[in-house]
């Protein structure tokens, strides 16, 4: 799974990475956890691309209130054509989540040991994700989340899954509605986790409500 990341990148880097002209107000988040709003990116109905805050953990549209968010912060690649909650997501709502890194827990005897997965310089990427539109009772909530896919060789020691990474050259196809629905291998053999240093780091990361830099010492 991918049950916490972060983004400590600049809103004006982050503008310049996914060729933005706006952003909603953006401070760098180091240690991000479901349950929150957290900046996306989504395609519009005229096809241009807009960040927004969504909420970290889907609701479907169908569903008759809000506690399953907490079940679905991630999304199996293998099973988004067939599961109820992800498949019409899937085929019309995608969206891609800016990261400097994500956080992933190796099991060590009676303990875990964190480790901070990113890119050299702690570049931006984009995890690929959905997105949902929900309303009840006159309110009102977008949400998203975090496709994960097996783990590749680098990764694998640490946890079984990782979260699906989109090249930038496939930022507008990964997004566009016009596109049909692509074979999440495809995106897969673009290999966009190239790279990634996988860091052991202190337990400070454990605790959700520690954000600052030494979280990723």
């Amino acid at each position: 799974m991918c049950g916490r990341y972060n983004l400590t990148a600049t809103g004006q880097q982050i503008m310049d990475h996914f060729r933005l002209l706006s952003l909603p107000v953006h401070n760098p988040d180091y240690n991000i956890p479901p349950g929150q709003k957290i900046l996306a990116i989504v395609q519009l109905e005229d096809g241009s691309n807009r960040a927004v805050n969504l909420h970290w953990g889907l609701i479907p549209s169908w569903s008759k209130d809000r506690a399953i968010s907490s079940h679905l912060i991630n999304a199996k690649a293998e099973t988004l054509t067939e599961k109820p909650s992800f498949k019409k997501a899937y085929q019309h709502r995608r969206c891609l989540i800016p990261a400097t890194g994500f956080f992933e827990w190796q099991s060590i005897g009676a303990g875990k040991q964190p480790y901070h997965i990113h890119k050299p310089d702690n570049a931006l990427f984009a995890f690929g994700g959905l997105w949902e539109h929900w309303e009840q009772d006159q309110e009102t909530v977008y949400s998203c989340t975090i496709i994960t896919t097996v783990a590749n060789d680098k990764i694998a020691p640490i946890h079984n899954r990782m979260p699906i990474i989109i090249a930038p050259d496939d930022y507008n196809r990964w997004l566009d509605k016009k596109t049909a629905i692509i074979a999440i291998a495809d995106f897969l053999a673009a290999d966009a986790n190239r790279n990634m240093q996988v860091i052991p780091i202190s337990t400070r990361v454990n605790n959700p409500l520690h954000n600052d830099e030494s979280c990723l010492t």
